[in-house]
């Protein structure tokens, strides 16, 4: 083993996104709005090619605060239901506190990692949802392998995964801020991160892999449009886990001056109009 293969450890980078995420859930919650505004057209499509409707029986892996899992559970009616999963027990109790709020009694919650799915009956949901989770997986073939013995045969997966850095600045570029200042080595093939599933043909790849059929790929504009660079800044900072988890190696003092440059750096995407961050997102869909 390499010293550069030696500093990812799937079992710590597991429990650090855990705790990460059980600590910026209530900011996660408090940006819904932000997020279900930017996500709209993206999340409308993944519904859509997992043939999320009336009735249905859903699996949503990595819900987070549940913005997805609301409108998957209005699709599907009373007659139907919609589980949401995820590796932070705080965020779900957001997620479960919005179904309450929105009065819908056809959704639940557990406490599941990803990659491990099987206490799930077999065969039990017609459509499995995951809106930019599945990228952050270490092993990623064994989650997808995960939600395909949970479809039933001829059900759907949908998932939402960045594309490449280089039409998502809003996110790469403190990503290698952050990379630089940290001196973290480039992301190995293989390794989870934003843009792991991103290249042409990585997703559906990934999906073949994992014994589904028919994948295909829609490519989604998603430009994410705020007041300013500082909004953006602040709005990364307080909520997005892959950013804290770059930046734990670093004192605070290290943290705020990576946080400053980023701002600095985002306000090239400042307009007449605001802060208008190029985001692309890529929606792919594959049966069982």
């Amino acid at each position: 083993m390499t010293a550069e293969t030696a500093q990812f450890d799937p079992v710590k980078y597991k429990e650090t996104t855990r705790e990460q995420w059980q600590e910026a859930a209530e900011a996660w919650r408090r940006w819904g709005p932000t997020l279900e505004e930017w996500l709209d057209r993206a999340t409308e499509t993944m519904l859509d090619m997992a043939g999320v409707g009336p009735g249905g029986r859903v699996l949503d892996v990595a819900a987070g605060a549940g913005g997805q899992t609301i409108r998957a559970a209005k699709c599907v009616g009373q007659d139907g239901y919609v589980l949401a999963t995820d590796i932070s027990s705080n965020i779900l109790e957001f997620a479960a506190e919005a179904a309450r709020q929105a009065g819908l009694s056809n959704v639940g919650t557990r406490v599941m990692d990803g990659e491990a799915l099987e206490e799930l009956e077999e065969g039990s949901f017609d459509a499995v949802i995951s809106r930019v989770g599945l990228i952050y997986f270490p092993d990623q073939q064994k989650a997808l392998s995960g939600m395909r013995r949970a479809l039933r045969p001829g059900g759907k997966l949908a998932a939402i995964v960045y594309s490449t850095p280089e039409n998502n600045k809003f996110f790469s570029a403190p990503v290698s801020i952050i990379r630089r200042r940290a001196q973290l080595p480039p992301p190995l093939p293989g390794q989870p991160g934003p843009f792991s599933l991103g290249t042409p043909g990585v997703l559906e790849e990934a999906y073949e892999k994992a014994g589904f059929r028919g994948a295909e790929t829609h490519t989604i504009p998603a430009p994410l449009r705020m007041p300013s660079a500082a909004e953006c800044a602040r709005f990364e900072r307080e909520s997005f886990g892959a950013l804290h988890q770059m930046l734990s190696g670093l004192n605070e003092a290290e943290r705020d001056a990576a946080w400053e440059e980023i701002e600095q750096e985002l306000r090239r995407f400042e307009g007449p109009d605001g802060f208008e961050g190029p985001c692309e997102l890529v929606v792919g869909a594959a049966t069982r």
